[in-house]
Formats: C-alpha cells, structure tokens, sequence
C-alpha cells in the first residue's frame, strides 16, 4: 500500500527541518548534490525531503508501492549531525582532510534512494509486487540495501514491480501502474519501473535495480536513462552461480554516466580513494575511469553489430524507425570517438548469429521456477492472468524438455566469450518499439502478452543468459520526446569500459 508522504502527526519528526527550497532533482547530478551535502550547501534531511515532496507531487506516475517519510527524515537528520560533528568544529585545513574521509567513507552519504519492491529492507513492507501473498516486514536488510545504506544512502520507500517481477512492464494489483515520465500513458518498462520512473521524473537522483532479461535496461530505455547490467557474478551481493538458471544481477539507474558510476562502486564494493579531478572528492574505479574518458578520451575499440534477434525466426521482430534511428546514431557516435564499427546482421559470419531454438528455450528457462511453486487455488486466483499461464507452461512441460533447454542455454554460456568473436563489443538496438500503453500488454491474452513482450524487447534477455555485461545509451529523442536507447554488450569484467563508452557518447 502507499503510505502518506508526510510525517504522521503523531510521530515527532526532526527538529530541525529547513523549509524545502528544491522541487526536485533534475537540476543538478547526484554528483554535484554529493559535493555539495559534503561541503555543507545542503543538508541530507533537504534532500530527503526534496525526494518526498517530489514523490508526493508526482505521486500520478505510480513509482512507488510504499513510502516511508518519517523513517527516511530521521535518518536524514542523524547524517547531517555525524557531518557536523566530523567536519564543522576543525581547522579548514583538518576539516579538508576530513570531508574526504567522510566522502571515502560514506560515498552516497545523506542521498536518497529506493529499492524495488522484490527486496528486503528492513522496517519496510515486501510485497513482490502481487496480492496473492501478504506482505511482510523483515527486520533486517537484504544484502544489497545493507551496502548501498553503510554507504550513506537513505530509502525512502519501496518502487513499483510488476508481480513476482516477471513482465516488462510494472502494474500490478496493489497499486497504480508506474507510468512513464516522458509520456504518462505509457508504460515505464519493468520490473525496474518504479525505479526508473523516480529517477526520470526527478524523484530521486539514482537508483539501484535488478536484470533478469532486461529489467534495468527495459526501463532505462523506456524514460531515456543511462541503466547497467553486470555480468553475472561480477557484484559481491549477487548470487554468485555460474549457470544460466542465475539469471538476475543487479544494476545501477541513472541520469548521467558518472552517476551511474558512482552507484555501480558501490554497489561493487569498490574503495573510493582520492581523486584529482572534478570536484576532488575521492571516486571509485568506475567513476575514475568515466571521468578520464570525458577528459582524455578512450582507446580505439572495435565494435560488431547485429539488428537479428535470438527471437527471430519463432517471432517476426519489426523494428521502429526510431529505434533504427537510434542505433545509427549510437554507432555514428562511436565512430565519431575514433572506434571500428563492423559487422552486419551475422557479424560474426555465422550462418545464423543467435542459438537455434532461442525462443523455447529461454521460456523454459524464464518459467522453470513457477512450476516449483506450489500456490493454494485462492492464491492462484489471485495472481496475474500472466503469471497463471507461466506456472502452467511450468509444470506441464515435460522434465526432459526443460532439462535440454537449459543445457542448450547453458553450453550457450559457457562458448559466450568465443561469441563475441574480434569485437570488444557488440551493439544491438535495445527497444523494438514505443513502449505501449499502460493496460496494452495486460489485455493481451497471456501467450500473446509474453509474446509481445518478446517482441518488445527482442535484444535485451539473450545477454542474462550469457551472463555478460551491457548498458542502455539513450541516443534519439523522437517528434513526440520519447527517448530511444543503443543497447553496448561487453566482454566480462568490462563495466567500467562500457560505462566509460556512455559517458563519451553522452558527453555534452
């Protein structure tokens, strides 16, 4: 449920709450709002506030299933004691050396933020995004909260999913549908769509998010952010499997490349060292390695291409103008920074560039886990049309199908590297078409919606299943504002490289 974005009257807030004078976050990076509670122009309790407010007054565009004002102010208030009493009674020159202690310490320190509502952070309810279960309220955070939160991060509340965060598009029964900030009839994208929508619109600053075929990138791409995937494994709070059945990683949202950065070294547990450029404050690799790019540029990379989706030929994909427009100008973009774009829709000179059989095989991998479940009919009823569909493809599929589609995906992943071929990276569109209208999908009949999904978003899974990393570049904005996305696949270990490329390709 949504919570009131004031404090209830009969909690004591804060004493000290300065009268807002932000409205919301797009005036600046989360960079420059680090630099600035560092150096005292702000405070952490008016930023939190900032991101209430800016949450309340857009509360139209469904970003979040449950807000905790009060909670978040008055952890924003004990921030900004520590910061007063580590920096405010020494010496300019001790009070230097300080700020970058604490910067180091704490590199997301008083910044607001929000978990989709699929984790668990403590004192705030759980849902997963479905009415068939009842929420519950952990005492304790799941890992990844617990490290962004050490980091100085404060949450604010939960953000919206689709149920079990399994559509690409977050509606679900609990609350309204995030809708996209850049056109509010349409769909923000999923299952980080909450997320995506906060930071689109100005709510929050970043955001972190969850891809298990597509779930940062989709909705990144949708409100026209930058939005990383990992490569599986590469963050300490991941489940650290190697098998195609460990689908999910986690992802940072953001405004800007650096933004992104900043968050994803964190998220990787990186140490935020010293640094002498920008605004001097120490930086994560990530963030060092971006900011070199944008200084100094980057060394000739060679890119391969491909518009053919794994989905082709079960699914006729048919590409938007814009999204072809979008990929043109992402690579005339790399080409302008002095890298190699080659290839052609089999750029690895393959007869066919993708698996065969990609279609059966990733839906056997995306529904195995349904048909582990095992629901009450009340329960069952109450889940999406979506997800009953998924749970019975499960369960009716026989053991032998199932274990050679996953041994097909799996032989896939394991060769993933060789498929890369010269290319240190590949380039794919990232949407297919204009994200539709909220409703679109849900009045689909349920094979049709999961098709239509596909065809949605027909580049986007295949690199979970790899286990590769990847990152939404947004390069168009069509005659209606709408943004569209070039989707960068990287080799494994290179999440600074393709951030670095988004910087540059984003640069001014």
């Amino acid at each position: 449920m949504v919570h009131p974005a004031d404090p209830a009257p009969h909690r004591r807030a804060p004493s000290r709450l300065p009268a807002p004078v932000l409205t919301d976050f797009r005036a600046a990076s989360a960079l420059a709002w680090r630099q600035d509670l560092v150096a005292g122009e702000v405070t952490a309790v008016e930023l939190t506030r900032t991101a209430i407010t800016a949450a309340a007054a857009q509360n139209q565009l469904g970003a979040y299933l449950h807000l905790d004002p009060e909670s978040a102010l008055l952890r924003a208030a004990e921030i900004d004691q520590v910061r007063c009493a580590v920096l405010d009674s020494r010496s300019s020159s001790a009070r230097s050396a300080a700020m970058e202690e604490l910067a180091a310490r704490a590199p997301l320190l008083g910044m607001p933020t929000a978990f989709k509502d699929l984790l668990d952070v403590a004192g705030m309810p759980t849902t997963r995004g479905t009415a068939a279960l009842p929420a519950r309220t952990p005492a304790h955070d799941d890992p990844l909260p617990r490290r962004v939160h050490a980091a100085g991060a404060i949450s604010i509340g939960k953000t919206q999913v689709p149920e079990f965060g399994l559509p690409c598009y977050s509606e679900n029964e609990l609350a309204p549908a995030a809708r996209n900030p850049l056109a509010p009839e349409r769909t923000a994208g999923g299952s980080t769509g909450g997320g995506a929508a906060a930071v689109a619109a100005g709510m929050l600053p970043l955001a972190p998010g969850s891809d298990g075929g597509g779930s940062v990138r989709i909705p990144a791409a949708a409100c026209g952010l930058i939005g990383l995937k990992p490569g599986r494994g590469r963050l300490p709070d991941d489940k650290q499997v190697r098998s195609v059945r460990n689908l999910a990683v986690s992802g940072p949202i953001a405004h800007t490349a650096e933004d992104a950065a900043l968050l994803f070294d964190v998220m990787a547990g990186h140490r935020f060292r010293p640094s002498a450029e920008a605004d001097g404050l120490p930086a994560g690799p990530a963030l060092r390695r971006v900011r070199h790019a944008l200084n100094h540029g980057m060394d000739q990379l060679s890119i391969g291409v491909t518009t053919e989706s794994p989905f082709s030929p079960d699914l006729d994909i048919v590409l938007a103008e814009s999204a072809v427009l979008a990929l043109e100008q992402g690579l005339a973009a790399l080409e302008q920074r002095g890298h190699i774009v080659e290839g052609s829709s089999h750029c690895t000179g393959a007869e066919t560039f993708w698996p065969d059989g990609y279609h059966r095989h990733f839906q056997a991998l995306w529904t195995t886990p349904l048909g582990e479940l095992d629901p009450s009919v009340e329960q069952l009823e109450a889940m999406a049309p979506l997800t009953r569909y998924f749970i019975e493809l499960a369960k009716d599929r026989p053991e032998e199908q199932t274990r050679e589609s996953i041994a097909a995906l799996e032989d896939f992943s394991t060769d993933a590297e060789a498929f890369m071929g010269p290319w240190d990276i590949l380039a794919t569109p990232m949407l297919a078409y204009a994200p539709p209208e909220i409703g679109w999908f849900a009045s689909l009949e349920p094979e049709e919606n999961y098709r239509e999904q596909c065809r949605f978003t027909p580049y986007s899974s295949v690199v979970n299943v790899m286990g590769l990393p990847a990152i939404n570049v947004p390069t168009h904005t069509d005659a209606e504002g709408l943004s569209w996305s070039i989707q960068l696949i990287g080799r494994t270990g290179s999440e600074e490289q393709l951030l670095a490329l988004a910087g540059t390709m984003t640069q001014g």
